[in-house]
């Protein structure tokens, strides 16, 4: 990844996050609708603009970065009925708008399935990996698999990728298991993936909620 890609797409990325909570507000308040409406509109046109800007540059910057070609820039991680027909769609649309390469995987789809065959290649050739953790993620195992592969290709990536956490109405405690609600979970995999793959995903967890992401409350 070149030196000048990397910030780019994550300030192109903070920007979508941002936009996305803008709209979904808009749309469930409808007491603000009519609220410093020409100063909003004006903020909107200022952050198209920056984005726009944004857009050209990390544009211009994947064409000419050859020795270093990924297939995507973002990998998208959620829990389908937590966050699959609001935010992570939103997100997701929102990104490729911007000229942004997502993957956007769907773990209602893998039931079962190890990462490996063409989705490991995607996580190989994917940049940044963003994992949307909401109420419901660490019942999913699938959710729990790619956590832990995205800490060990990051661990083995020289720096060239990372990981961007979202806390979608969960706080970065209960992702680093210090309260009830991703510990309930976790012991009901127990039985069925053993202790040790059970630590495995733990330490994940627990390893990427200390990473500085954006925390989204009352969004679900």
């Amino acid at each position: 990844m070149g030196s000048n890609e990397g910030p780019a797409l994550i300030t192109i990325l903070a920007l979508a996050v941002a936009r996305v909570l803008q709209v979904c507000n808009f749309c469930s308040t409808n007491s603000r609708r009519n609220r410093d409406t020409e100063s909003s509109s004006r903020t909107d046109d200022r952050s198209r603009e920056k984005e726009e800007v944004l857009r050209r540059d990390s544009e211009s910057t994947l064409r000419t970065d050859n020795t270093s070609r990924e297939e995507y820039d973002v990998l998208l991680s959620f829990r389908g009925p937590d966050t699959r027909n609001g935010f992570a769609n939103c997100l997701y649309h929102r990104l490729r708008d911007a000229g942004i390469r997502v993957f956007l995987d769907n773990e209602e789809l893998r039931v079962g399935k190890v990462i490996g065959g063409e989705l490991l290649k995607v996580y190989e050739k994917s940049r940044i990996y963003v994992p949307i953790f909401s109420t419901g993620y660490a019942n999913s195992s699938w959710c729990l698999r790619e956590v832990a592969h995205m800490v060990e290709c990051t661990s083995t990536s020289d720096g060239k990728k990372e990981i961007l956490p979202i806390f979608y109405d969960v706080n970065p405690d209960d992702v680093k298991l210090k309260t009830k609600l991703y510990r309930k979970a976790m012991s009901k995999h127990k039985k069925k993936f053993g202790s040790d793959e059970l630590k495995r995903w733990e330490n994940a967890l627990v390893e990427v909620a200390r990473v500085k992401g954006w925390d989204l409350k009352g969004k679900g």
